[in-house]
Protein backbone atom coordinates (compact mmCIF):
# COMPACT_ATOMS: atom_id res chain seq x y z
CA UNK A 1 0.00 0.00 0.00
CA UNK A 2 1.42 3.36 -1.09
CA UNK A 3 0.86 6.19 1.36
CA UNK A 4 0.06 9.74 0.37
CA UNK A 5 3.08 12.05 0.09
CA UNK A 6 3.60 14.33 3.06
CA UNK A 7 4.44 17.97 2.53
CA UNK A 8 7.12 19.32 4.90
CA UNK A 9 7.51 23.08 5.04
CA UNK A 10 10.97 24.64 5.20
CA UNK A 11 12.10 26.34 8.37
CA UNK A 12 12.54 30.11 8.38
CA UNK A 13 16.30 29.82 7.96
CA UNK A 14 16.09 27.36 5.04
CA UNK A 15 16.28 29.72 2.08
CA UNK A 16 18.73 30.40 -0.71
CA UNK A 17 21.03 33.42 -0.54
CA UNK A 18 22.92 34.94 -3.44
CA UNK A 19 25.57 36.83 -1.47
CA UNK A 20 26.89 35.25 1.72
CA UNK A 21 29.88 35.34 4.03
CA UNK A 22 31.24 32.85 6.57
CA UNK A 23 33.88 33.19 9.27
CA UNK A 24 35.90 30.28 10.67
CA UNK A 25 36.74 31.70 14.08
CA UNK A 26 40.02 31.40 15.98
CA UNK A 27 41.41 33.28 18.97
CA UNK A 28 43.67 35.76 17.20
CA UNK A 29 42.08 35.89 13.75
CA UNK A 30 39.29 34.57 11.57
CA UNK A 31 39.28 32.98 8.15
CA UNK A 32 36.70 34.94 6.14
CA UNK A 33 35.07 33.55 2.99
CA UNK A 34 32.60 35.40 0.73
CA UNK A 35 30.50 33.67 -1.92
CA UNK A 36 29.32 36.01 -4.68
CA UNK A 37 27.98 35.61 -8.23
CA UNK A 38 30.69 35.45 -10.92
CA UNK A 39 29.98 38.35 -13.32
CA UNK A 40 31.66 36.72 -16.33
CA UNK A 41 29.85 33.37 -15.92
CA UNK A 42 26.11 33.55 -15.14
CA UNK A 43 24.98 30.81 -12.77
CA UNK A 44 28.48 30.28 -11.37
CA UNK A 45 29.87 31.36 -8.01
CA UNK A 46 33.22 32.68 -6.83
CA UNK A 47 34.72 32.28 -3.34
CA UNK A 48 37.24 34.70 -1.87
CA UNK A 49 39.11 33.74 1.32
CA UNK A 50 41.37 35.87 3.49
CA UNK A 51 42.48 36.33 7.11
CA UNK A 52 41.17 39.12 9.33
CA UNK A 53 42.65 39.87 12.79
CA UNK A 54 40.21 39.41 15.66
CA UNK A 55 40.40 43.02 16.81
CA UNK A 56 37.54 45.50 17.13
CA UNK A 57 38.89 47.85 14.43
CA UNK A 58 39.61 45.12 11.88
CA UNK A 59 36.28 43.38 12.38
CA UNK A 60 34.37 46.68 12.18
CA UNK A 61 36.14 47.49 8.89
CA UNK A 62 35.23 44.03 7.61
CA UNK A 63 31.59 44.60 8.59
CA UNK A 64 31.52 47.85 6.55
CA UNK A 65 33.08 46.01 3.61
CA UNK A 66 30.45 43.27 3.77
CA UNK A 67 27.66 45.85 3.89
CA UNK A 68 29.12 47.41 0.76
CA UNK A 69 29.16 44.03 -1.00
CA UNK A 70 25.47 43.55 -0.24
CA UNK A 71 25.98 40.41 1.84
CA UNK A 72 22.57 38.95 2.70
CA UNK A 73 23.64 36.42 5.38
CA UNK A 74 26.75 36.02 7.52
CA UNK A 75 27.59 32.81 9.37
CA UNK A 76 29.92 32.77 12.36
CA UNK A 77 31.18 29.53 13.88
CA UNK A 78 30.70 29.27 17.65
CA UNK A 79 34.23 28.54 18.84
CA UNK A 80 34.58 29.08 22.61
CA UNK A 81 33.89 32.78 23.33
CA UNK A 82 35.95 33.95 20.36
CA UNK A 83 32.80 34.35 18.21
CA UNK A 84 31.48 37.24 20.29
CA UNK A 85 33.56 40.04 18.72
CA UNK A 86 32.50 38.92 15.23
CA UNK A 87 28.82 38.47 16.05
CA UNK A 88 28.41 41.67 18.06
CA UNK A 89 30.13 43.95 15.55
CA UNK A 90 28.40 42.38 12.55
CA UNK A 91 25.08 42.76 14.35
CA UNK A 92 25.85 46.41 15.16
CA UNK A 93 26.61 47.06 11.47
CA UNK A 94 23.14 45.88 10.49
CA UNK A 95 24.20 42.57 8.92
CA UNK A 96 21.96 39.49 9.14
CA UNK A 97 24.32 37.29 11.16
CA UNK A 98 23.75 33.79 12.50
CA UNK A 99 25.77 31.73 14.97
CA UNK A 100 26.13 28.01 14.23
CA UNK A 101 27.47 25.13 16.26
CA UNK A 102 30.72 23.72 14.88
CA UNK A 103 29.42 20.20 15.56
CA UNK A 104 26.63 20.72 13.01
CA UNK A 105 28.88 21.82 10.13
CA UNK A 106 32.11 19.84 10.36
CA UNK A 107 30.82 16.26 10.04
CA UNK A 108 31.75 15.75 6.38
CA UNK A 109 33.88 12.62 5.88
CA UNK A 110 36.59 12.68 3.23
CA UNK A 111 37.07 16.46 3.29
CA UNK A 112 40.51 17.76 4.29
CA UNK A 113 40.50 19.75 7.52
CA UNK A 114 41.99 23.21 6.95
CA UNK A 115 40.80 26.65 8.00
CA UNK A 116 40.43 27.75 4.38
CA UNK A 117 38.32 24.77 3.38
CA UNK A 118 36.27 25.10 6.58
CA UNK A 119 35.45 28.72 5.72
CA UNK A 120 34.50 27.82 2.14
CA UNK A 121 32.33 24.94 3.35
CA UNK A 122 30.56 27.23 5.84
CA UNK A 123 29.87 29.72 3.06
CA UNK A 124 28.47 27.04 0.75
CA UNK A 125 26.16 25.73 3.47
CA UNK A 126 25.05 29.29 4.22
CA UNK A 127 24.04 30.14 0.66
CA UNK A 128 21.95 26.96 0.43
CA UNK A 129 20.18 27.54 3.76
CA UNK A 130 21.46 24.32 5.33
CA UNK A 131 22.63 25.78 8.65
CA UNK A 132 20.45 25.89 11.74
CA UNK A 133 21.29 29.05 13.70
CA UNK A 134 21.95 28.98 17.42
CA UNK A 135 19.89 31.08 19.81
CA UNK A 136 21.58 34.40 20.63
CA UNK A 137 19.39 36.68 22.80
CA UNK A 138 19.18 40.44 22.24
CA UNK A 139 21.65 42.80 23.87
CA UNK A 140 19.51 43.58 26.95
CA UNK A 141 19.07 39.89 27.73
CA UNK A 142 22.78 39.21 27.10
CA UNK A 143 23.69 41.80 29.74
CA UNK A 144 21.17 40.31 32.16
CA UNK A 145 22.54 36.83 31.45
CA UNK A 146 26.08 37.96 32.33
CA UNK A 147 24.89 39.15 35.74
CA UNK A 148 22.77 36.07 36.54
CA UNK A 149 25.51 33.67 35.49
CA UNK A 150 28.07 35.55 37.58
CA UNK A 151 25.73 35.36 40.58
CA UNK A 152 25.27 31.63 40.05
CA UNK A 153 29.03 31.09 39.84
CA UNK A 154 29.70 33.16 42.97
CA UNK A 155 26.94 31.35 44.85
CA UNK A 156 28.54 28.02 43.99
CA UNK A 157 31.92 29.33 45.07
CA UNK A 158 30.43 30.47 48.38
CA UNK A 159 29.06 26.96 48.91
CA UNK A 160 32.54 25.55 48.31
CA UNK A 161 33.96 27.85 51.01
CA UNK A 162 31.33 26.65 53.50
CA UNK A 163 32.31 23.08 52.66
CA UNK A 164 35.98 23.91 53.21
CA UNK A 165 35.10 25.45 56.58
CA UNK A 166 33.23 22.30 57.56
CA UNK A 167 36.26 20.18 56.66
CA UNK A 168 38.43 22.50 58.75
CA UNK A 169 36.13 22.09 61.76
CA UNK A 170 36.20 18.31 61.31
CA UNK A 171 39.99 18.47 61.33
CA UNK A 172 39.82 20.32 64.66
CA UNK A 173 37.42 17.66 66.04
CA UNK A 174 34.58 20.20 66.24
CA UNK A 175 31.36 18.39 65.23
CA UNK A 176 28.95 21.31 65.35
CA UNK A 177 27.67 20.52 61.84
CA UNK A 178 26.25 17.27 63.24
CA UNK A 179 24.01 19.22 65.61
CA UNK A 180 23.21 22.39 63.63
CA UNK A 181 21.30 22.07 60.37
CA UNK A 182 23.67 24.45 58.56
CA UNK A 183 26.90 26.28 59.30
CA UNK A 184 25.55 29.61 58.09
CA UNK A 185 23.01 29.98 60.93
CA UNK A 186 23.47 32.88 63.34
CA UNK A 187 24.12 30.54 66.28
CA UNK A 188 26.83 28.58 64.49
CA UNK A 189 28.44 31.75 63.18
CA UNK A 190 28.66 33.16 66.71
CA UNK A 191 30.29 29.93 67.94
CA UNK A 192 32.89 29.92 65.14
CA UNK A 193 33.66 33.61 65.74
CA UNK A 194 34.16 32.86 69.46
CA UNK A 195 36.49 29.96 68.59
CA UNK A 196 38.53 32.29 66.37
CA UNK A 197 38.77 34.83 69.22
CA UNK A 198 40.26 32.15 71.47
CA UNK A 199 37.27 30.81 73.44
CA UNK A 200 37.70 27.07 74.02
CA UNK A 201 35.22 26.27 76.82
CA UNK A 202 32.48 24.15 75.15
CA UNK A 203 29.87 25.24 77.71
CA UNK A 204 30.49 28.92 76.98
CA UNK A 205 30.37 28.21 73.25
CA UNK A 206 27.13 26.23 73.57
CA UNK A 207 25.63 29.11 75.54
CA UNK A 208 25.80 31.24 72.35
CA UNK A 209 23.01 29.20 70.81
CA UNK A 210 19.85 31.05 69.80
CA UNK A 211 16.24 30.05 69.37
CA UNK A 212 15.54 26.36 68.94
CA UNK A 213 19.22 25.44 69.23
CA UNK A 214 19.13 26.23 72.96
CA UNK A 215 17.27 22.95 73.47
CA UNK A 216 20.34 21.13 72.10
CA UNK A 217 22.71 22.47 74.78
CA UNK A 218 24.03 19.07 75.90
CA UNK A 219 24.65 17.91 72.33
CA UNK A 220 26.37 21.19 71.52
CA UNK A 221 28.71 20.84 74.50
CA UNK A 222 29.80 17.42 73.23
CA UNK A 223 30.12 18.63 69.62
CA UNK A 224 32.19 21.70 70.59
CA UNK A 225 34.70 19.71 72.61
CA UNK A 226 37.71 19.37 70.34
CA UNK A 227 41.22 20.56 69.48
CA UNK A 228 40.65 23.89 67.78
CA UNK A 229 44.05 25.64 67.80
CA UNK A 230 45.56 28.84 66.41
CA UNK A 231 46.16 27.58 62.88
CA UNK A 232 42.53 26.48 62.64
CA UNK A 233 41.50 29.96 63.81
CA UNK A 234 43.63 31.68 61.15
CA UNK A 235 42.29 29.53 58.33
CA UNK A 236 38.70 29.86 59.56
CA UNK A 237 39.08 33.65 59.61
CA UNK A 238 40.23 33.60 55.97
CA UNK A 239 37.33 31.44 54.91
CA UNK A 240 34.74 33.56 56.72
CA UNK A 241 36.17 36.73 55.17
CA UNK A 242 35.91 35.12 51.74
CA UNK A 243 32.31 34.12 52.45
CA UNK A 244 31.39 37.60 53.66
CA UNK A 245 32.95 39.13 50.54
CA UNK A 246 30.99 36.77 48.31
CA UNK A 247 27.80 37.61 50.22
CA UNK A 248 28.29 41.30 49.46
CA UNK A 249 29.01 40.62 45.79
CA UNK A 250 25.94 38.39 45.43
CA UNK A 251 23.77 41.11 47.01
CA UNK A 252 25.17 43.70 44.58
CA UNK A 253 24.49 41.42 41.62
CA UNK A 254 20.95 40.71 42.83
CA UNK A 255 20.19 44.42 43.06
CA UNK A 256 21.61 45.03 39.61
CA UNK A 257 19.61 42.12 38.14
CA UNK A 258 16.39 43.55 39.55
CA UNK A 259 17.19 46.93 38.00
CA UNK A 260 17.95 45.40 34.60
CA UNK A 261 14.71 43.40 34.52
CA UNK A 262 12.70 46.45 35.59
CA UNK A 263 14.18 48.35 32.62
CA UNK A 264 12.95 45.77 30.07
CA UNK A 265 9.50 46.82 28.78
CA UNK A 266 8.44 43.25 27.96
CA UNK A 267 8.99 42.21 31.58
CA UNK A 268 6.45 44.71 32.92
CA UNK A 269 2.86 43.86 33.75
CA UNK A 270 0.49 43.84 30.75
CA UNK A 271 -1.69 46.93 30.53
CA UNK A 272 -4.69 45.21 28.92
CA UNK A 273 -6.44 41.88 29.22
CA UNK A 274 -6.77 39.35 26.42
CA UNK A 275 -9.90 41.09 25.10
CA UNK A 276 -8.15 44.46 24.87
CA UNK A 277 -9.77 45.80 28.05
CA UNK A 278 -8.17 46.59 31.37
CA UNK A 279 -10.01 43.77 33.18
CA UNK A 280 -8.89 40.14 32.84
CA UNK A 281 -10.85 37.88 30.50
CA UNK A 282 -12.73 34.64 31.18
CA UNK A 283 -10.72 31.98 32.95
CA UNK A 284 -8.13 34.51 34.11
CA UNK A 285 -7.77 35.17 37.86
CA UNK A 286 -9.38 38.36 39.03
CA UNK A 287 -6.08 39.97 40.03
CA UNK A 288 -4.52 42.50 37.67
CA UNK A 289 -1.83 41.40 35.25
CA UNK A 290 1.51 40.61 36.82
CA UNK A 291 5.07 41.30 35.64
CA UNK A 292 6.88 38.40 33.99
CA UNK A 293 8.89 37.58 37.13
CA UNK A 294 5.80 37.34 39.31
CA UNK A 295 3.96 35.21 36.75
CA UNK A 296 6.82 32.70 36.63
CA UNK A 297 7.19 32.75 40.42
CA UNK A 298 3.65 31.36 40.72
CA UNK A 299 4.84 28.03 39.27
CA UNK A 300 5.57 25.48 42.05
CA UNK A 301 9.31 25.18 42.64
CA UNK A 302 10.25 28.52 41.06
CA UNK A 303 11.05 31.56 43.17
CA UNK A 304 12.10 35.05 42.11
CA UNK A 305 15.76 34.01 41.78
CA UNK A 306 14.85 31.07 39.57
CA UNK A 307 12.55 33.25 37.46
CA UNK A 308 15.37 35.75 36.95
CA UNK A 309 17.71 33.02 35.70
CA UNK A 310 15.08 31.60 33.34
CA UNK A 311 14.38 35.03 31.84
CA UNK A 312 18.10 35.62 31.38
CA UNK A 313 18.62 32.29 29.60
CA UNK A 314 15.63 32.17 27.24
CA UNK A 315 14.64 35.84 27.03
CA UNK A 316 11.12 37.23 26.80
CA UNK A 317 10.55 36.97 23.04
CA UNK A 318 8.97 33.57 22.48
CA UNK A 319 8.77 34.10 18.72
CA UNK A 320 12.30 32.70 18.68
CA UNK A 321 10.70 29.41 19.78
CA UNK A 322 7.53 28.91 17.68
CA UNK A 323 6.11 26.30 20.06
CA UNK A 324 6.79 24.99 23.53
CA UNK A 325 8.20 21.85 21.91
CA UNK A 326 10.85 23.95 20.15
CA UNK A 327 11.91 25.41 23.50
CA UNK A 328 12.12 22.04 25.26
CA UNK A 329 14.04 20.60 22.31
CA UNK A 330 16.51 23.49 22.33
CA UNK A 331 17.03 23.14 26.09
CA UNK A 332 17.62 19.37 25.65
CA UNK A 333 14.83 18.36 28.02
CA UNK A 334 13.20 15.90 25.63
CA UNK A 335 14.68 12.66 24.24
CA UNK A 336 15.94 12.60 20.66
CA UNK A 337 13.84 10.37 18.40
CA UNK A 338 15.75 7.78 16.36
CA UNK A 339 13.75 5.97 13.69
CA UNK A 340 15.01 3.26 11.34
CA UNK A 341 12.39 1.36 9.39
CA UNK A 342 9.72 0.12 11.77
CA UNK A 343 11.95 0.62 14.82
CA UNK A 344 11.60 3.72 16.98
CA UNK A 345 13.75 4.41 20.01
CA UNK A 346 14.61 7.40 22.16
CA UNK A 347 18.13 8.79 22.16
CA UNK A 348 19.88 10.83 24.80
CA UNK A 349 18.61 14.29 25.58
CA UNK A 350 21.99 16.01 25.19
CA UNK A 351 23.80 18.63 27.25
CA UNK A 352 21.86 21.81 26.56
CA UNK A 353 22.20 25.07 28.48
CA UNK A 354 23.76 24.15 31.86
CA UNK A 355 22.45 27.24 33.68
CA UNK A 356 18.89 26.74 32.43
CA UNK A 357 18.89 22.99 33.06
CA UNK A 358 20.40 23.57 36.50
CA UNK A 359 17.68 25.93 37.71
CA UNK A 360 14.93 23.80 36.14
CA UNK A 361 16.35 20.77 37.92
CA UNK A 362 16.22 22.62 41.24
CA UNK A 363 12.66 23.74 40.52
CA UNK A 364 11.62 20.18 39.60
CA UNK A 365 13.11 18.78 42.82
CA UNK A 366 11.22 21.38 44.85
CA UNK A 367 7.95 20.90 42.94
CA UNK A 368 8.19 17.12 43.41
CA UNK A 369 7.65 17.60 47.15
CA UNK A 370 4.47 19.64 46.76
CA UNK A 371 0.84 18.56 46.67
CA UNK A 372 0.30 19.97 43.17
CA UNK A 373 -0.12 18.66 39.64
CA UNK A 374 3.65 18.77 39.12
CA UNK A 375 4.26 16.93 42.38
CA UNK A 376 1.77 14.23 41.44
CA UNK A 377 3.34 14.00 37.98
CA UNK A 378 6.68 13.26 39.60
CA UNK A 379 5.16 10.59 41.87
CA UNK A 380 3.39 8.91 38.95
CA UNK A 381 6.53 8.75 36.78
CA UNK A 382 9.06 7.86 39.47
CA UNK A 383 7.34 4.52 40.09
CA UNK A 384 8.17 3.16 36.64
CA UNK A 385 11.01 5.33 35.29
CA UNK A 386 13.15 6.25 38.29
CA UNK A 387 14.02 9.52 40.01
CA UNK A 388 16.27 11.10 37.38
CA UNK A 389 13.86 10.64 34.47
CA UNK A 390 10.96 11.76 36.62
CA UNK A 391 12.80 14.98 37.51
CA UNK A 392 13.60 15.62 33.84
CA UNK A 393 9.93 15.09 32.95
CA UNK A 394 8.82 17.58 35.62
CA UNK A 395 11.48 20.06 34.49
CA UNK A 396 10.17 19.78 30.94
CA UNK A 397 6.61 20.40 32.17
CA UNK A 398 7.80 23.50 34.02
CA UNK A 399 9.49 24.82 30.88
CA UNK A 400 6.31 24.25 28.86
CA UNK A 401 4.39 26.30 31.44
CA UNK A 402 7.06 29.02 31.24
CA UNK A 403 6.69 29.19 27.46
CA UNK A 404 2.94 29.69 27.67
CA UNK A 405 3.25 32.37 30.38
CA UNK A 406 5.83 34.31 28.36
CA UNK A 407 4.16 33.78 25.00
CA UNK A 408 0.95 35.40 26.24
CA UNK A 409 1.64 38.00 28.98
CA UNK A 410 -2.05 38.06 29.94
CA UNK A 411 -2.07 34.41 31.07
CA UNK A 412 -1.67 33.32 34.69
CA UNK A 413 -0.59 30.01 36.14
CA UNK A 414 -3.42 27.77 37.33
CA UNK A 415 -2.58 24.51 39.08
CA UNK A 416 -4.58 21.52 37.81
CA UNK A 417 -4.35 19.88 41.23
CA UNK A 418 -2.88 16.57 42.38
CA UNK A 419 -6.14 14.74 41.57
CA UNK A 420 -6.14 15.80 37.91
CA UNK A 421 -5.55 12.27 36.57
CA UNK A 422 -7.67 10.36 39.08
CA UNK A 423 -10.74 12.50 38.39
CA UNK A 424 -10.44 11.75 34.68
CA UNK A 425 -10.22 7.98 34.94
CA UNK A 426 -12.83 6.10 32.92
CA UNK A 427 -14.39 4.12 35.76
CA UNK A 428 -16.22 1.58 33.58
CA UNK A 429 -13.12 0.79 31.56
CA UNK A 430 -11.03 0.42 34.71
CA UNK A 431 -13.63 -1.98 36.21
CA UNK A 432 -13.58 -4.08 33.03
CA UNK A 433 -9.80 -4.25 33.07
CA UNK A 434 -9.68 -5.33 36.71
CA UNK A 435 -12.38 -7.99 36.15
CA UNK A 436 -10.48 -9.31 33.15
CA UNK A 437 -7.28 -9.58 35.19
CA UNK A 438 -9.02 -11.46 38.03
CA UNK A 439 -10.73 -13.84 35.58
CA UNK A 440 -7.38 -14.56 33.95
CA UNK A 441 -6.19 -15.69 37.41
CA UNK A 442 -9.07 -18.18 37.65
CA UNK A 443 -11.54 -16.16 39.74
CA UNK A 444 -15.23 -15.53 39.23
CA UNK A 445 -16.04 -11.91 39.90
CA UNK A 446 -19.38 -10.66 41.18
CA UNK A 447 -19.81 -6.92 41.60
CA UNK A 448 -21.94 -5.53 44.40
CA UNK A 449 -22.13 -1.75 44.88
CA UNK A 450 -21.44 -0.40 48.34
CA UNK A 451 -24.33 0.92 50.39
Amino acid sequence: MISEPEEIADAAYEQLFERVCAVDVAKESGKVCTRLPRPAAPGRRVSRVWDVPATARAVAELADQLVGLGIAKVTVESTSDYWRIWFYLFEAAGLDVQLVNARDVKNVPGRPKTDKLDAVWLAKLTEKGLLRPSFVPPAQIRVLRDYTRMRTDLTRERTRHWQRLEKLLEDSLIKVSSVASKLDTLSTRDMIEALIRGERDPRVLAGLARGKMRAKHAALVEALTGRFDDHHAELARMLLDQIDGLDRQVDILTTRIEQLIAAIPAAAAPTTGPSGHDEPGPGIPSQAGLPALDRLAEIPGIGLRGAQIILAEIGLDMTRFPTAAHLTSWSKLCPRTIQSGATNRAGKTGKGNPYLKGILGEAAAAAAKTSTFLGERYRRIVKRRGKLKALVAVARSILVIVWHLLNDPTTRFHDLGPDYHTTRVNTDRKIRNLIRQLEALGHTVTLQPTA
